[in-house]
C-alpha cells in the first residue's frame, strides 16, 4: 500500500528501508495528516523534512540499472516534488506562523522559494555545505589553516540563493563523530577558544543559527540518547565561559538589526578582506537598512595575537567593541581593544578610513560605530 512494488523505486539501499510511493493519494494523505497533526494538536513550531535529496532524485545512491526514470526520462521524482509542494502549501496556509525546513544536501534550485515561482515551498534550507566546510576548517591545526582558507570563503558564492539555516545539529555529535569541542585541535584552552570562535563566526554569517543540546556549554562527551547532558561541567570556567559567550551572542543578535534585518539579502553582507590567508584572518561587514547599524566582524583563526592589524572601515568615528570571544569572562586570555578604537584617515582595503586593531588569539571581535 505505502511503498512501490518495484524495488528499484521502493527500497533505499543506504538505510535498508522502504520508500513511500508519493504518487498514491492514500500515502500523501497519511503523510500530510501526520505533519498537520503535530502542528495542530501539539502546537509544534515547525516541521523539518530529513534527507530531502533522497526524495527528489530517483537515482539517489543508486548505480545504473538500479532506478527507473520518470515519464520524461529524467531522474527527478515528480511525485515527491508535488508532495513536498503540497505539504508546504497546506502547512503555511493553516499555520502561517510556523516554519518548515529542508535538510537538502545538493544544489537543487529554489528549495526555499515559493511554489508559485517554481520552488518547493520550504521556509528554509539547511546549509550543509557551510557545516561541512566550517567543521573541516576548524579541525585543522591553526598552522595549516592558511592552506584551507577557501573553506571559509566559498559559502558566499551561493549564500543568498536560498533562505539558509547554519546547522550544527545532532548529526555532528553522534555515531562516533564526537562533540564539537572534541573536534577542535590543541590543548584545553585552545579547544574552547576555537569553540567560542566557531560560534562567533556562525553568528557573524548570514543565515539562521541552529545549535544542538549540550553544545551551548561545550559538552566534551559525544551526545547519547540514553544519557543526560553533562550540566555539571558548567562549574568549570571553560564550560561556563562558552555558556556566557552564547548568551551574549544571542543578546547582540537580537538587539543589532544588522545581524538579521537583511539576512537573506546580499545587501546585508560585504567582505572587508577575505584574502589574508597567511595570517588566517577574515573581516566582514554586516549591514542593516540604515548605515548607522553597520557592524564590523574580524576573526583570527590562529593562536597568535596580532597587534596593530589594520582593517578598512566605511566610516570615521569611534568603533566600540561589542563582543570579544577572548574576554576573561568567557575564560579567554583578555586580549582586546580596551572598549574600542578610533578610526584613522589611513586608506586601507579600498576605504578612506581604517582601524588599528588588536586581534585576540583564536578570537573574534564585533565592533560598531
Amino acid at each position: 500500500l505505502f511503498e512501490h512494488a518495484d524495488w528499484r523505486s521502493g527500497f533505499h539501499p543506504d538505510w535498508n528501508t522502504y520508500i513511500y510511493n508519493y504518487g498514491r493519494n492514500e500515502v500523501r494523505s497519511f503523510l500530510m495528516s501526520s505533519g498537520m497533526f503535530w502542528l495542530e494538536k501539539y502546537h509544534a513550531d515547525g516541521l523539518r523534512v530529513d534527507a530531502v535529496a533522497s526524495m527528489l532524485y530517483l537515482d539517489y545512491s543508486r548505480r545504473e540499472g538500479e532506478w527507473i526514470p520518470n515519464k520524461y526520462g529524467g531522474r527527478e521524482n515528480l511525485d515527491a516534488i508535488e508532495f513536498l509542494r503540497q505539504l508546504n502549501l497546506e502547512a503555511f496556509k493553516e499555520h502561517p506562523d510556523i516554519q518548515t525546513y529542508a535538510e537538502e544536501s545538493t544544489a537543487w534550485p529554489m528549495v526555499s522559494r515559493p511554489v508559485y515561482v517554481g520552488g518547493l515551498g520550504f521556509g528554509m534550507k539547511w546549509d550543509m555545505g557551510w557545516m561541512h566546510d566550517t567543521l573541516a576548517y576548524f579541525s585543522h591545526e591553526p598552522i595549516h589553516r592558511q592552506f584551507h582558507h577557501n573553506l571559509l570563503t566559498f559559502r558566499m558564492l551561493y549564500g543568498f540563493t536560498e533562505n539558509f539555516v547554519l546547522p550544527l545539529s545532532h548529526d555532528e555529535v553522534v555515531h562516533g563523530k564526537g562533540s564539537l569541542a572534541g573536534k577542535m585541535p590543541g590543548d584545553e584552552w585552545q579547544k574552547f577558544a576555537n569553540l567560542r570562535l566557531l560560534y562567533g563566526y556562525m553568528f557573524a554569517q548570514p543565515g539562521k543559527k541552529l545549535l544542538f543540546m549540550g553544545d551551548e556549554f561545550g559538552q566534551v562527551r559525544e551526545w547519547g540518547h540514553d544519557m543526560s547532558l553533562e550540566w555539571h561541567v558548567t562549574q568549570y570556567p571553560v564550560h561556563s565561559g562558552v555558556q556566557k559567550w552564547l548568551e551574549q551572542l544571542n543578546r547582540v543578535y537580537r538587539s543589532e538589526s544588522a545581524l538579521y534585518e537583511l539576512e537573506n539579502d546580499p545587501a546585508g553582507f560585504e567582505w572587508v578582506d577575505c584574502n589574508d590567508t597567511a595570517a588566517s584572518v577574515i573581516s566582514l561587514l554586516r549591514k542593516g537598512k540604515h548605515p548607522d547599524e553597520t557592524i564590523l566582524v574580524v576573526c583570527n583563526f590562529t593562536p597568535v595575537p596580532r597587534d596593530g592589524y589594520r582593517i578598512g572601515v566605511p566610516f570615521d568615528g569611534f568603533w566600540r567593541e561589542l563582543l570579544n570571544s577572548d574576554a576573561a569572562e568567557y575564560a579567554g586570555s583578555g586580549v582586546g581593544n580596551l572598549g574600542g578604537k578610533q578610526a584613522e584617515e589611513v586608506p586601507t582595503h579600498g576605504r578612506s578610513y581604517s582601524l588599528s586593531l588588536t586581534l585576540p588569539p583564536l578570537g573574534i571581535v564585533f565592533l560598531k560605530r
